[in-house]
């Protein structure tokens, strides 16, 4: 999938100041026969699709001839169980790829390629001449997962297939389960990544495959971003002209802020077409145009302009300029000013805030390799390994969420099996609610109680889960007892508590469980001399002998004439307090109607004098008068 920038000075100092690479791993765990069982680790390889987040039970296979598969197999290569088939292939004697492409013509799921030599593994790329040699464009079609393993594990798995050929008690086949599950990091309910690319678009197949990607990308990418589940960003590599040669034609051609920030001239001919100054100065704008895009709140704005300038600025077309680009910035609707001040002088003899920023991130840190080629994908951390195509990427980004935090793209039927369907894949279910614990995950399931209609439920997933807090009686009465009988529902849940069951009045029992209680019987209730007990579901029936009437709180039976009499003192006595009543609200308004006439005169008397005031002070006028 990927190409080496060019050959530059910078590119081979770059590897010998630094050189670090990290070998992405799988897990390959050897599930029978017993004897052999164990993990082991195996280098995703840099073509074909990982299976990220997934896992892949096999059958192994080692081909009696071609066993390194560098020639087309001439047969199709099935198990006897129908389990896929993982082809065991030994390295050397020619590309890694072309042995994946020939196991999956042959009909493989998986290739594990057994290293030739005792060494720390490696990671199996495609060949340098992949983007200049068109007879070699079957790296693209190779769409099965591939692996390299140590060379003991290796003989150990060959020895092992031997053993089954020639001996039946050591079963029928070989099978393995290759664990992506991990490769991939998931902590937590974002995803964080990062796209190193370039703006030159003359680069040949390794150019139009970023393009390609961008173009296809830009829909999942764009409503990832919108909807907060990732984190992205893009990144241009550049390299530095060392000192001595500054003021050479090749680095004042290559290179911006005298020799600080350089990128290969994309005809390789310092004397025509564009310089690479032209695509260093290209790159630092689409990286300010991305943030000046996510300092406005729209960072996803990015892949549009990276896809516009392609389409409306085209080196091929003569039309890769600053004039076409701003073009573009200000179709987008983003500052101009912003991308300018952003970008600074690419002739001032000083450092570039956002190009310095790029050199150091190309460095690999934590678990991080250091970024050499184009283009280069990292997730969480992690270099992605396997060929720029849509699907593929979103399926590795689908694998660095959280468990169960996933978007919803991530759980449709073409990223991902559903184990919920078949059986809740063992969690908990209420038929009678059709709920279940199954929560389907991209790596997946978990049992997990689930909220329903805003009630929560509680419990292990599997076994159990109960409903607990306000409204859980109306989810199968919280899963405590209940029963119906002649139209009457009775349940052990009640509304005043938040969880826990306990029988309502009539019934005993631990909640789980209730059982009618025969007050009759067991002389709890109508045990009066005159009465006569009848028991009920939930209750009971209670008659009194004659014209007697029966009062449930005393538990006796009564005269119906005391009755009356009762009723007559009762309706006498609230007639009473209903006429006190009255009363005493009339005497409260007489009272306070008298208090407040008289608060108005007082009021009254300070600012309007009545008449015997005013007579009193005539002689006063008329004196003053005279």
């Amino acid at each position: 999938m990927k190409a080496h920038l060019g050959i530059t000075a910078f590119l081979f100092l770059l590897g010998s100041i630094y050189g670090r690479f990290i070998v992405e791993k799988s897990s390959v765990r050897v599930i029978s026969p017993r004897h052999i069982r164990g993990h082991h680790d195996a280098a995703l390889a840099n073509f074909g699709v990982p299976n990220y987040g997934g896992t892949l039970h096999g059958a192994v296979i080692y081909p009696d001839k071609n066993s390194n598969g560098c020639e087309k197999f001439d047969t199709t290569f099935k198990s006897k169980s129908r389990r896929p088939v993982i082809l065991l292939l030994d390295r050397g004697e020619c590309y890694f790829a072309i042995k994946a492409w020939n196991a999956q013509n042959a009909g493989a799921a998986a290739v594990l390629i057994v290293d030739n030599v005792d060494e720390p593994l490696l990671t199996m790329d495609t060949p340098e001449e992949f983007f200049s040699d068109s007879s070699i464009d079957y790296v693209e079609k190779i769409n099965i997962p591939s692996a390299l393993i140590e060379k003991s594990f290796g003989e150990t798995l060959k020895k092992t297939l031997q053993k089954i050929a020639t001996d039946s008690s050591e079963g029928s086949e070989l099978i393995v389960k290759m664990d992506w599950r991990e490769s991939m990091p998931h902590p937590d309910e974002r995803v964080e990544y990062e796209f190193w690319t370039n703006s030159n678009d003359e680069c040949g197949e390794r150019c139009e495959e970023q393009l390609e990607f961008v173009k296809n990308f830009r829909g999942h990418a764009q409503l990832l971003e919108r909807g907060g589940y990732t984190q992205f960003t893009p990144h241009y590599i550049t390299w530095f002209c060392p000192e001595p040669f500054r003021l050479s034609r090749q680095c004042k051609s290559q290179c911006i802020n005298k020799g600080r920030y350089c990128a290969p001239d994309p005809e390789q001919d310092f004397g025509e077409g564009y310089e690479g100054k032209d695509v260093v100065i290209e790159n630092l704008r689409q990286l300010c145009v991305h943030r000046v895009a996510n300092e406005s709140g729209r960072p996803w704005q990015w892949w549009d302009f990276v896809v516009d300038y392609d389409a409306r600025c085209s080196m091929k077309e003569k039309k890769y300029s600053k004039e076409c680009a701003e073009t573009v910035v200000r179709d987008l609707g983003l500052s101009l000013d912003k991308v300018h001040k952003c970008m600074g002088d690419p002739d001032a003899d000083t450092e570039n805030a956002v190009l310095k920023k790029e050199q150091e991130d190309q460095v690999g840190h934590d678990s991080r390799s250091d970024v050499t080629i184009l283009p280069t994908l990292v997730i969480n951390n992690i270099q992605y390994r396997g060929k720029l195509e849509r699907t593929a990427v979103l399926k590795a980004i689908c694998a660095g969420f959280k468990e169960s935090t996933e978007p919803h793209v991530c759980l449709s039927p073409d990223m991902e099996t559903n184990e919920c369907l078949h059986n809740n894949a063992g969690c908990w279910k209420d038929v009678h609610l059709n709920v279940t614990a199954c929560k389907d995950t991209y790596r997946g399931r978990v049992c997990q109680c689930p909220v329903v209609r805003g009630v929560q439920y509680q419990g292990d997933g599997y076994t159990s889960c109960t409903a607990v807090g306000p409204g859980r009686c109306a989810m199968n009465h919280g899963g405590c007892w209940s029963e119906t009988k002649n139209d009457i529902t009775v349940s052990a849940c009640s509304d005043s508590r938040l969880n826990g069951c306990m029988c309502p009045p009539g019934f005993q029992g631990d909640g789980n469980k209730c059982e009618d209680i025969d007050e009759c019987k067991e002389k709890l209730a109508c045990t009066c001399p005159e009465c006569s007990c009848k028991n009920n579901w939930g209750g009971y029936e209670c008659k009194c002998k004659g014209n007697l009437l029966y009062i449930k709180g005393e538990d006796t039976c009564v005269a119906k004439s005391v009755s009356t009499f009762g009723w007559f003192v009762i309706i006498l006595v609230l007639s009473c307090v209903v006429g006190a009543g009255i009363a005493g609200y009339i005497f409260y308004r007489y009272r306070l109607r008298s208090y407040m006439d008289t608060e108005i005169m007082a009021i009254m008397s300070q600012y309007m004098p009545l008449d015997n005031q005013h007579n009193e002070a005539q002689p006063l006028r008329q004196d003053s008068t005279a």
